[in-house]
């Protein structure tokens, strides 16, 4: 059975949206969405771009409303931002593990568009790395076990 992941942040707009693309790539068998307990309308065009530079297509995701979960079971809930931790909803499926993963808003950075590029690009790089170590120690850790033990002949 495949394992549900839901990202949540408050827009759904940028870091938990970069962060359902990059969990997809690190394991594409994940069932991962993202959603918002206030989702913008659109997802911001300086995430979709700053994660295209990296191989990762998120042109297509749109935001979406947490209450669309409420109900689905989900084997790790991550939350991306300290507002979305503290109005998550209660969760009346079967939920998992609980997982929370504090990442700046890039959306807020001010100043030249060089800035403010390299503002997402930093978060868009701290996302990466935290979610290939959650993936490694929590989400898939048996995959890597297995990867560590020394094979015998």
């Amino acid at each position: 059975m495949r394992k549900r992941v839901l990202i949540l942040c408050t827009g759904n707009s940028c870091r938990s949206q970069m962060a359902e693309g990059i969990l997809r790539s690190i394991d594409p068998d994940l069932e991962v969405y993202s959603a918002g307990t206030f989702p913008a309308s659109t997802v911001q065009s300086r995430a979709i771009q700053v994660l295209g530079e990296i191989g990762i297509d998120i042109g297509d995701q749109k935001p979406k409303s947490v209450h669309q979960f409420v109900d689905q079971p989900i084997d790790f809930l991550i939350t991306v931002c300290d507002d979305a931790r503290e109005s998550c909803p209660t969760f009346h499926g079967d939920v998992g593990t609980r997982i929370h993963c504090g990442f700046d808003d890039p959306s807020f950075a001010t100043g030249s568009e060089e800035h403010v590029i390299s503002e997402f690009r930093r978060v868009r790089d701290e996302i990466q790395r935290r979610l290939s170590e959650l993936y490694t120690l929590v989400i898939n850790p048996q995959t890597n076990e297995r990867d560590r033990t020394p094979r015998q002949r």
